[in-house]
This record gives C-alpha cells, sequence and structure tokens, in this order.
C-alpha cells in the first residue's frame, strides 16, 4: 500500500515484477537501471546466487519527479522465479500496490505463465486481495525471438485480455519503459 508522506512531501509505492522462471523479470530491471538517469535513481540491489539466479529479490528505487508538489518514488521490486521459492515471493508480493507480470512468449513456455499467474492470484487470495485490487499491466517479454506468441494470445490465455499488455524485449530494452510508464500511471491514480 502506497504511503504518503506530507512532511516529507513524498509518495511511496511498491511495484512487484512477477512472473515464471527465467521470464525476464531481472532483465527488466536491469534495463530501467540503465535507461534511467542516476540521479533519478537508486541502486539496483540483488541478493543473487552464484549461477546470478535471484534468491530473494531484486529491487531499485526510481524518483518519478515531483507532480502536485509531492515527490514520487516507486519501488521496484522482483520475484525469483525458482519453484522452490514460493515464501520469498509471497513476502515480496506482500503490500505491493501494484503488479507486472513478465510473461514468456517462447511458445513452451505457456504452461509456466499459467502456474505463475495461478500462484500470483492465490498469493493475492492469501492476503486478501484480488488481481482487481491492483494496478496490473502484462509484459510479454522475448516478443523479439522467432516464433513468439503474441502478448494477446498470453493475455487471453490468462484471462486479462481487458488490462494494458506491452510486447518487450529486457535483454534490449525495448518495451520495458512503455509498461513502467503505464504501470506507475496507474498506481498514482489508485492513490
Amino acid at each position: 500500500m502506497a504511503l504518503i508522506d506530507l512532511e516529507a512531501r513524498e509518495v511511496h509505492a511498491k511495484v512487484v515484477y512477477f512472473g515464471p522462471e527465467l521470464s525476464g523479470k531481472t532483465t527488466t530491471l536491469r534495463a530501467i537501471a540503465t535507461g534511467v538517469p542516476p540521479e533519478a535513481r537508486g541502486d539496483l540491489q540483488s541478493i543473487a546466487s552464484e549461477s546470478a539466479r535471484t534468491i530473494f529479490s531484486d529491487s531499485l528505487p526510481v524518483d518519478f519527479g515531483v507532480r502536485f508538489g509531492l515527490r514520487f518514488l516507486w519501488h521496484l521490486y522482483t520475484v525469483p522465479g525458482q519453484p522452490r521459492s514460493a515464501g520469498p515471493r509471497a513476502a515480496v508480493l506482500q503490500g505491493a500496490d501494484g503488479v507486472v507480470f513478465v510473461a514468456d512468449t517462447v511458445p513452451l513456455r505457456q504452461s509456466e505463465n499459467l502456474a505463475s499467474f495461478a500462484e500470483l492470484q492465490a498469493l493475492l487470495g492469501a492476503q486478501g486481495k484480488r488481481l482487481a485490487d491492483l494496478a496490473f499491466v502484462l509484459q510479454g517479454n522475448k516478443s523479439d525471438l522467432p516464433g513468439a506468441v503474441g502478448t494477446r494470445h498470453v493475455a487471453a490465455l490468462l484471462g486479462v485480455t481487458d488490462r494494458p499488455t506491452f510486447a518487450t524485449s529486457a535483454v534490449n530494452g525495448a518495451g520495458v519503459f512503455d509498461a513502467l510508464r503505464d504501470i506507475s500511471r496507474q498506481v498514482a491514480q489508485r492513490l
């Protein structure tokens, strides 16, 4: 849940990048960290294994500037995708104002998208929330690969055709800022 600190004139919001293992969540945060000027962001923090796989979470604070006399600070997090990491995923999701679901558009990975999305809904339910309660964006990652399925296909598979979708390629940053702008707009509108 967003924190509005009137004394400091700041709004803090939490956005979680959720999705299956190897879908590109950490790569997305790296692309954002690379594309945002250093003075408008903190350092990308990662808790990763020796094989560079996320163990708990990656986090990146981003300063969206001043609007209406308030500084908007978004705290971006990823969840670990490995199946054994359900506990950390639940912990990171706690208090989220928005979720970017990073789906893998490789055709053979659609069952992983379905399983991860079902887990997202179950974790939200355990927290007394529904997806409809949050800002939400579907980010169809790896859309630049040959044979990738379209984001509309993934949205239909997940049952979120009424929510914004963005085709991305996190390795080169294509589309990740479009998704970030949209989730940020949605979060700000819900304050």
